[in-house]
């Protein structure tokens, strides 16, 4: 099930654990980025240090914060058990297998979007899921482990019969949004399909000649699916409870600010992303149903647990989110 960068046995990864992550009374804190809109709430916490300010109002003064792009939560998951990184955010199923392997030495602190999902192509021999066959290429951010490709396999056993989930992995190709994008404009390119993130899906829809959405996360699992969360390890956590309480306050202010000032949000996300989209287009884009689920419980995701309970890849399935997520978001009220 879990290619060769994620199958990490839990001995593996509890070493790794054991090694990184956890440096007392943290004064550079590392945390991951990716590209799109839908992680715009990271986008304000760090155009407008939010982390920083929390901290230091918690006693921790001088608190700088090292932002570092990964183009897939593939990358972001070998960063924070090497400990190249402190505080990751991506997707539901990378979060599940991390606190899976590592026998809850991975959780959540807080999420931070549940925007939904679409799968885009280009192909017009392709009008439903049942037209991909052999040859087909569907890009998604990391082949086997990451939302886009789990909804998939979901998708595949409500379809097919639960054996057959694996039906469409076959047809995935890992590429970054970005250049998935890029690939999508290309008409002589392989990859006519692309199981997104938004502001990718939205440009792909207006751009790309021929493009429609076939479906998305929303219809595949039957509501919001919390696409961005803050996980981290838990030597980390207990290290740096403060930290993990000054996260938790600038997720709350930023979704705040973003629910106050939605074009301050946009200008925010420009900025960090350098994209130079006029903002009535992006305001346009967040008009959107379901594009301003800018929210902190976890959504969807034990929902996410029970299918990859169901085939083999978590070996222990959660009696409720909590526990995959540390206790400062216990009080949640999450799903």
């Amino acid at each position: 099930m879990l290619n060769r960068r994620q199958a990490l046995g839990s001995g593996v990864a509890a070493a790794m654990l054991a090694t990184g992550g956890a440096r007392a009374q943290a004064r550079e804190v590392s945390i991951s980025r990716q590209p799109g809109i839908l992680y715009m709430p990271l986008h304000v916490i760090e155009k407008y240090r939010l982390l920083e300010k929390h901290a230091e109002r918690l006693g921790l003064p001088g608190t700088s914060v090292k932002w570092l792009s990964f183009a897939n939560g593939g990358a972001q998951q070998d960063a924070l058990l090497a400990g190249g990184v402190d505080l990751v955010n991506t997707g539901t199923g990378q979060l599940l297998l991390l606190w899976d392997r590592t026998r809850g030495g991975v959780k959540g602190i807080v999420a931070s979007c549940a925007l939904p999902l679409k799968l885009v192509t280009r192909d017009p021999r392709i009008q439903s899921l049942k037209d991909f066959g052999p040859g087909d290429k569907i890009a998604v951010p990391t082949v086997k482990t990451s939302t886009q490709a789990i909804l998939l396999q979901i998708a595949a056993a409500e379809m097919f019969g639960p054996d057959k989930y694996a039906h469409f992995d076959p047809m995935t190709v890992q590429m970054g949004h970005p250049d998935a994008f890029v690939a999508m404009k290309n008409a002589s390119h392989e990859v006519r399909s692309h199981f997104g993130a938004p502001p990718f899906d939205f440009y792909e829809l207006k751009e790309v000649g021929g493009a429609r959405l076939l479906t998305d996360s929303a219809k595949i699992l039957g509501g919001p699916l919390s696409q961005g969360q803050f996980f981290t390890t838990t030597r980390f956590a207990e290290a740096n409870p403060k930290i993990v309480e000054a996260l938790m306050a600038a997720a709350v202010e930023a979704k705040a600010m973003i629910g106050a000032d939605l074009k301050a949000g946009v200008e925010a996300y420009r900025e960090i992303n350098n994209d130079r989209t006029p903002v009535e287009t992006l305001l346009e884009l967040l008009s959107q149903p379901g594009m301003q689920e800018f929210n902190l419980q976890p959504q969807g995701t034990m929902k996410f647990a029970a299918h990859l309970h169901r085939v083999g890849t978590l070996k222990r399935m959660p009696d409720s989110f909590k526990d995959y997520y540390l206790p400062i978001a216990h009080d949640l009220p999450g799903s």
